[in-house]
């Protein structure tokens, strides 16, 4: 895998960290960037992207709810590439402006979909691939994306918590086998970037996690 860097921008009223995977290109061409949860500020998304040189190749969801994917049509339409997710998550999306106005929110449109993002699937990066992983318990199609050292969790998994579970679709039981069985498997000093706050470690949740011990 060609040298590649990992961005945490958080976005939007309830600070989703949107992740951007940069790439540069050779000799000053054109790289490559991999956009994962557009949840809000589509500009700034895009903007940075630019700013660093590469073009949007992949457009990625955890899962399917609206403080992850919210600006997703707003990135397709100066990128045009659908949105990949895991199709148990498929359904929340298209209810998107039904479920943000439920909260209280602004509705935002319904993004072209390709729910595609089974687990083992490989998503083409930096000349390597990411690895999906079907991590459910906080939704159904909670997915969690594996590069070398980084695994990018979505709401599965915070420093020193775990993804709530009282949401349509939750199951803590499904969300403990998640962890322990999909996250904790890792090796110790891969950097866990989680859908909300500050990243952590597999091996120090594993040790201090009070929801879910290794």
């Amino acid at each position: 895998m060609r040298d590649w860097t990992i961005e945490v921008l958080p976005v939007g009223p309830l600070q989703m960290n949107a992740v951007l995977l940069l790439c540069p290109g050779p000799d000053g061409a054109p790289g490559e960037a991999v956009l994962i949860d557009p949840g809000d500020e589509a500009p700034r998304l895009l903007a940075r992207a630019t700013g660093a040189g590469c073009r949007l190749v992949q457009l990625l969801a955890t899962h399917g709810h609206f403080d992850h994917v919210g600006a997703a049509a707003a990135v397709q339409a100066a990128c045009g590439l659908p949105l990949r997710c895991h199709p148990d998550d498929e359904p929340f999306i298209a209810r998107m402006p039904e479920i943000q106005a439920g909260w209280g929110f602004p509705g935002t449109p319904v993004p072209q979909v390709q729910a595609d993002l089974l687990d083992g699937v490989t998503v083409p990066f930096a000349g390597g691939e990411i690895l999906v992983r079907h991590v459910p318990g906080h939704s159904p199609g909670q997915v969690m994306f594996v590069l070398p050292g980084y695994a990018v969790a979505g709401d599965c998994l915070f420093a020193g918590s775990v993804g709530r579970t009282d949401l349509p679709g939750g199951d803590f039981q499904v969300l403990e086998k998640s962890i322990r069985e999909r996250i904790y498997t890792l090796p110790d000093e891969t950097v866990v970037v989680p859908g909300h706050g500050p990243g952590t470690t597999v091996g120090r949740e594993k040790a201090t996690n009070p929801f879910v011990r290794g």
